[in-house]
């Protein structure tokens, strides 16, 4: 595999914190995604990079290992292994009686077997590959707040290959969901990695999310705050009747029960929603109307 340099993927100096990696991925992410580039080879080439890149320098862990050892760097921690390995197998040979070369005949036979993990030797038979697990994949599915109020199919195509996958209502904001052996192969025989998809659900409704909970403010008349009444509100799945008691006050809060979003992998459960009143001072009074608040104001004085 050729080796791809991810901070010139993301145009990104080696220094770049973690701030500018994310800003330099979601704008190559926009840019290149399969659904503004449908049936652009070249676009989705430079999806799968910017994905790659993403996944490994927005790690920590996994940075520290790229910056380390380059394109070897997820088989860092056998490189570090067989390194401990051959200096435990040169101390043995310096103090085996007789100057005893070991387990191994000399550093040319550990050579051939640190060459047979990274499968640098060929011609002959490997002393035992050592497998390693595929490299996982990131992918993002952007969603509308509506299209998670049931759980739903929808297939994805990640690295040319068509995946079903069920998205589960009530899926959160920025919520990864891991799909396994999904990712890239393995080496020697190893198994496949996983894929990681994350999720960014864009709220167009009127609606504010809170977990589970739903939140919204509706404009109630001064008249109707006064003397109570009914009004009707919307919620996600249809308008209900609510009744306005008398005398209620401006930001009088009521809850909904179960009118929230659908509860992740809890078939039937449903968080509240919870609606704020807005008391409207009327306007554009007439004289007469200026006069009956008036007595009114005179009647609370006396």
């Amino acid at each position: 595999m050729n080796f791809i340099d991810y901070y010139q993927v993301l145009g990104i100096p080696r220094e770049a914190s973690e701030a500018d990696i994310k800003k330099a991925y979601r704008k190559l992410a926009r840019k290149y995604h399969p659904d503004i580039n449908p049936n652009d080879k070249e676009a989705e080439r430079k999806f799968k990079e910017a994905n790659e890149a993403n996944e490994v320098l927005s790690d920590p862990e996994k940075r520290k290992k790229y910056d380390q050892y380059g394109k070897d760097w997820m088989h860092a921690d056998e490189i570090e292994r067989s390194r401990q390995q051959q200096q435990q197998q040169q101390q043995y040979r310096r103090s085996a009686p007789g100057g005893s070369q070991g387990q191994f005949g000399g550093d040319e036979d550990f050579s051939d077997f640190f060459s047979s993990m990274f499968g640098g030797r060929g011609g002959g038979q490997s002393r035992g590959q050592v497998q390693f697990k595929g490299q996982d994949y990131q992918a993002e599915l952007h969603l509308h707040l509506r299209d998670i109020l049931k759980t739903q199919k929808q297939t994805l195509t990640v690295n040319n290959h068509k995946i079903r996958l069920t998205i589960p209502a009530g899926v959160q904001n920025e919520q990864v969901i891991k799909i396994k052996g999904q990712g890239g192969d393995g080496v020697n025989g190893g198994p496949k990695g996983d894929l990681y998809i994350r999720f960014f659900i864009e709220n167009d409704t009127a609606f504010q999310r809170d977990g589970d909970d739903l939140h919204s403010t509706v404009e109630i008349d001064l008249y109707t705050a006064v003397l109570g009444g009914e009004i009707i509100v919307p919620t996600l799945d249809g308008k209900v009747k609510l009744t306005v008691p008398p005398e209620t006050q401006n930001n009088t809060r009521v809850k909904l029960k179960g009118k929230g979003m659908p509860r992740y992998k809890k078939e039937g459960q449903h968080g509240d929603l919870y609606i704020t009143y807005q008391v409207k001072i009327p306007d554009n009074l007439s004289k007469k109307e200026k006069d009956l608040f008036t007595q009114l104001a005179n009647l609370k004085k006396s």
